[in-house]
């Protein structure tokens, strides 16, 4: 009896700090609450609304109604109309859309020879009956969505099935770019980048402050002159060193044992990777501000990895997750970078064509940056 009135005493003041801890509470709920809404809610491998380019060279009705069979798939969204091919594959370089649908302007006739394929011909003609009627340009550096994409191939049209007496199935050529050969390694490599250094960067810095405060070096710091943004400054610059050698073994070992193609210029990556850097030990410092120890901070680490890693387009596509997941993924970090390597690295995006991501990122290292250092007092409290 005496053993277990000691084990509930020992019991009775475990639950009473962490009533106490309200950081700790609160990630008890919030992290398998998390999880559930992510993947049950948020993570969706059936991709709908793809954006896509259309660059239509027949200006038809046939093409217009070839148009609108393909919309009525679900699976894209034509965000860019009127293109030609030159400006659709731009926009395919730059992320802006993930596939350009070209239509042939003799796409009239091609649909024509459907109707007489299967029918007797002359053994000297050499020119096949029938084509595809269209082409898909695809950015196959995401499997999913190029899978997505190539369902596309031989879809029903139904309008065109009663426009004319069809004896073969229209197809749509489908030219996967970047990633021919759907390698998965192409797609993961360059975004570990990312996931990696989201986890160390995040973790080292989220417990800077909280460190010297366990240690007692808060009290020498009170008694020095520093200023917070300097102190700031100080703590976030050896881990840039920490980031880049982390960035180049990944790349290095991903082009050695993975044949990562690794275009674009080393120039455009190093930029994108100090941002990218930047911003994350930023964030880290944030939340080394608002964590009261060591482990309130690994907890509120784990809090922003784990959207960071199923919401950027990491493992699974942006344009799947509902419109209030992606509202979130855009407030972080990792989901821009995302973009900015895979564009440099697999698609040989310059960093013009990059503008939109670089700006945020640039953005949200000079504001966190700011709020941390208005945050930190050099006190005890």
């Amino acid at each position: 009896m005496k053993g277990l009135r000691r084990i509930w005493a020992v019991l009775a003041k475990e639950l009473m700090q962490l009533r106490r801890d309200r950081m700790t509470f609160a990630m008890v709920i919030m992290i398998p609450l998390i999880q559930l809404v992510l993947f049950g809610y948020a993570i969706n491998n059936r991709v709908r609304d793809l954006p896509v380019a259309v660059v239509d060279q027949s200006q038809t009705g046939l093409s217009r109604a070839l148009i609108q069979s393909v919309i009525a798939t679900q699976v894209v969204e034509v965000v860019s109309r009127g293109v030609d091919l030159a400006e659709g594959q731009a926009a395919l370089t730059e992320g802006r859309v993930r596939a350009v649908l070209i239509i042939p302007p003799d796409v009239d006739d091609r649909l024509a020879r459907h109707s007489v394929a299967g029918l007797s011909t002359p053994a000297s003609s050499d020119e096949p009956l029938s084509r595809p009627i269209a082409q898909w340009l695809v950015d196959g550096s995401d499997n999913v969505v190029a899978g997505a994409i190539q369902s596309l191939r031989s879809m029903p049209l139904p309008d065109l099935f009663r426009q004319s007496s069809l004896h073969t199935v229209p197809t749509f050529e489908v030219t996967l770019l970047y990633n021919p050969e759907q390698r998965t390694a192409v797609n993961i490599v360059p975004g570990l980048v990312g996931v990696i250094l989201t986890m160390t960067m995040i973790l080292f810095t989220s417990l800077a402050i909280v460190r010297e405060q366990e240690r007692g070096n808060m009290e020498m710091l009170i008694t020095t002159p520093i200023h917070p943004l300097e102190l700031m400054l100080g703590k976030i610059i050896p881990y840039i060193f920490v980031g880049l050698l982390q960035t180049g073994i990944i790349l290095g070992l991903g082009r050695v044992l993975f044949r990562i193609p690794l275009g674009g210029s080393a120039l455009d990556l190093l930029v994108i990777t100090l941002l990218f850097i930047a911003a994350s030990l930023v964030l880290g410092l944030l939340i080394s501000t608002l964590a009261k120890s060591q482990l309130q901070a690994m907890q509120m680490t784990v809090f922003i990895l784990l959207p960071s890693i199923l919401l950027s387009g990491f493992m699974f596509p942006y344009e799947g997750m509902p419109v209030a997941a992606q509202i979130i993924a855009e407030a972080l970090p990792a989901t821009h970078f995302m973009r900015c390597i895979r564009g440099v690295l697999l698609r040989q995006a310059e960093l013009g064509d990059l503008v939109p991501d670089l700006i945020w990122l640039g953005v949200f290292t000079l504001a966190g940056l700011l709020l941390a250092s208005m945050r930190f007092r050099k006190t005890l409290d």
